[in-house]
């Protein structure tokens, strides 16, 4: 145990694992009985990763990474272990869940080589169980992640093909290309050293807080309404639990792992900046709406006493002592 951190502190930190591994498990015990197959690879790799190399060399270079060829295991399994004649939407549901996942996982992996860590884990790597905490959600993650996927493969998908399908797949293209961009445009934003101190107002991300999470979340919306639509053709209520997807989506981006912790950070280095505040206060947080109005100039500090009256001030005296010499 690191000797700056106090007892109180690793307690805490035990807590917190016991209570996130417990929370994950209990999530993942409910997954299992809609989708045995993927819960058991989910968890499964996400623990070796974290047994052969998070652990021993406290390390999450490997956390972004791991996540992504764990989706790919998740959507694959069940695509090669069961013959099926696979419909265009079962195909197009599944594609879509790889093109995404490969995206998501090489710009973090890549962004996190470049940075050298994640500063979200420098506390819990200090406590084995809190860390483990980490992987086991991202277990969870994938699942509910691809629980639209899988819903949809793991069945003969007999609805027809429609107008909501169509409208789906734009929704979702659009939306993978407006996350894809808002993370393009930070990066590139966080790679130039003149912008170390600063922070992002630019592109689209003048329309709104959090771009990237806006086309996350409208990504997965679209892909659950594909599949529920096809449950409402088929008379299949289980594939309402689609839904599950968006809805983690939302709760972990907007309330536990995303908008908190990039806004508590960043009210930590530029909650005192003017232009800061105006950013937050005036910019939408999540859907584009219009930028924010340019900071108004600093009003300009009057003494109460002109220019003019101050050397009238000053020649007085001056006055005085020629006459009198």
């Amino acid at each position: 145990m690191p000797e700056e951190l106090k007892a109180p502190s690793i307690w805490k930190l035990y807590l917190r694992g016991t209570i996130t591994n417990s929370l994950g498990l209990a999530i993942l015990f409910g997954l299992y009985h809609a989708t045995p197959q993927a819960v058991i690879i989910a968890l499964g790799l996400q623990w070796l990763v974290f047994i052969v190399h998070a652990l021993p060399f406290s390390s999450e270079t490997f956390y972004d990474l791991s996540g992504s060829l764990t989706h790919l295991a998740v959507i694959l399994t069940p695509m090669v272990s069961v013959t099926r004649a696979r419909t265009p939407r079962q195909l197009v549901c599944a594609f879509a869940s790889v093109i995404w996942m490969t995206r998501l996982g090489s710009f973090l992996f890549l962004r996190i080589r470049k940075d050298g860590k994640d500063e979200r884990f420098d506390a819990i790597k200090q406590c084995w169980l809190a860390f483990l905490g980490a992987w086991t959600l991202q277990a969870v993650w994938v699942v509910l992640i691809q629980l639209p996927v899988l819903l949809i493969n793991q069945i003969d998908d007999t609805a027809p093909l429609g107008a909501a399908d169509a409208v789906a797949l734009v929704g979702w293209l659009f939306a993978f290309f407006y996350e894809a961009l808002a993370d393009v445009e930070k990066f590139t934003f966080r790679s130039d050293p003149a912008n170390r101190h600063t922070f992002i107002t630019s592109g689209l991300w003048s329309y709104s807080r959090h771009p990237n999470y806006f086309g996350e979340i409208l990504m997965w919306c679209c892909m659950a309404g594909a599949v529920s639509v096809a449950g409402i053709a088929t008379g299949d209520a289980s594939l309402q639990l689609a839904w599950l997807c968006p809805a983690f989506t939302t709760v972990l981006l907007l309330k536990v792992s995303g908008v908190p912790m990039v806004e508590k950070a960043g009210e930590k280095k530029w909650g005192s900046d003017p232009a800061y505040r105006n950013y937050m206060d005036k910019t939408s947080m999540l859907l584009p709406w219009k930028p924010a109005p340019p900071l108004p100039p600093a009003p300009r500090i009057s003494t109460g006493v002109s220019t003019k009256a101050l050397m009238k001030k000053f020649d007085s005296p001056r006055k005085e002592t020629q006459e009198m010499v």
